[in-house]
């Protein structure tokens, strides 16, 4: 296995900062980078299906390529789409509790 360097991730990470720079109203997220896969940034929100939509039309995402699924025995409902963006790929995560278990951990 070959040593990876930061030079790996520096399409995700460019796209992070210039998010950061020419969207700076949109709401915070779990951000992440991955040696896994570096050619990805991933975006995550919980419990919060509004962020996910905000930051999928500012990316340009088109809904219909949204999906959904659910998880947990149903419990956690998800939402995922996965784009290029300012030349790395871009995903955006959102997980919400399912409205018949409201009660339940997500």
């Amino acid at each position: 296995m070959s040593t990876q360097t930061m030079t790996d991730m520096a399409a995700p990470l460019a796209v992070l900062r210039v998010l950061a720079v020419d969207f700076p109203t949109l709401p915070a997220a779990d951000v992440a980078v991955s040696t896994i896969y570096p050619e990805l940034l991933t975006v995550s929100f919980h419990d919060d299906f509004a962020a996910f939509e905000t930051w999928r039309a500012a990316l340009g995402i088109s809904p219909e390529t949204v999906e959904y699924g659910e998880q947990s025995s149903g419990r956690t409902r998800v939402l995922s789409v996965r784009a290029d963006y300012a030349g790395a790929q871009v995903r955006l995560v959102g997980y919400s509790t399912h409205p018949d278990h409201a009660g339940g951990a997500v």
